[in-house]
């Protein structure tokens, strides 16, 4: 017997549906692909940080617009893990100041960096995007984009396999930005994926959470175009 069109998937289904878009996921989009072969210049490498910089630098804004528009304690008392592992703590700088280091460690000095100078335009577009959608939508649709992170995780291992071999000019002490994401991201996909399957209950709301995470997965999409347009003269893969 075939399920109806306004039938809700069980939650297994509707998990199975969010991980199939894995292949949209930024890993497979060309720069991604070029720099896991080692085939990027020390300029492309430095573009992709600076430009990627933009996202780690809104992460914790985006953050707290999800904690602000979040009624739940409980949820909020989970969620500010998130900032606190981007902005730091006392006896832990934080991921946003590994972000920075990575970029010293590529050759950007601290001031150019944070001066968001190399920002491109599409770049600062995409993000801001994403940062509105987060201050003005419901929380559970901001949380449900945030499941991007389901696809993270390979891609940081995919970093700490390759660049040490390919980039040997950049100081391995700058990719503890990728290390630390290795733990942190399973944590928070657990916690916003059981919100997001607890609330998009019906159908049609398991069909927007699809759309919002298309939405988020274009945006860091995007982020690559934009990056691979100016620095290797020709647009990415669909």
């Amino acid at each position: 017997m075939e399920q109806s069109q306004d039938q809700p998937w069980t939650k297994d289904e509707f998990k199975q549906h969010l991980s199939a878009l894995e292949p949209r996921y930024h890993v497979h989009h060309s720069f991604h692909i070029m720099m896991n072969e080692g085939k990027l210049t020390p300029t492309q490498i430095r573009g992709w940080v600076a430009n990627r910089f933009y996202y780690q630098f809104n992460i914790p804004i985006k953050d707290a617009a999800i904690l602000s528009n979040c009624p739940d304690r409980e949820v909020r008392r989970i969620w500010i893990r998130r900032l606190i592992d981007q902005d730091g703590a006392e006896g832990d700088e934080g991921g946003l100041e590994a972000w920075i280091r990575l970029g010293i460690a590529c050759g950007i000095p601290r001031e150019e960096l944070t001066s968001l100078r190399l920002v491109l335009p599409a770049v600062r577009y995409a993000v801001d995007a994403y940062v509105n959608f987060a201050r003005t939508r419901p929380w559970q649709e901001s949380v449900c984009a945030s499941l991007t992170e389901m696809f993270a995780p390979q891609a940081h291992q995919d970093r700490l396999n390759t660049w040490p071999r390919h980039y040997q000019w950049i100081d391995p002490s700058g990719l503890e930005y990728f290390r630390s994401r290795l733990a942190q991201a399973p944590r928070d996909v657990e916690h916003g994926l059981a919100l997001t399957l607890q609330h998009f209950s019906t159908r049609r709301d398991q069909e927007r959470a699809l759309d919002i995470l298309r939405f988020k997965l274009d945006v860091l999409w995007s982020l690559l175009d934009a990056v691979q347009t100016c620095y290797c003269g020709t647009a990415g893969n669909g």
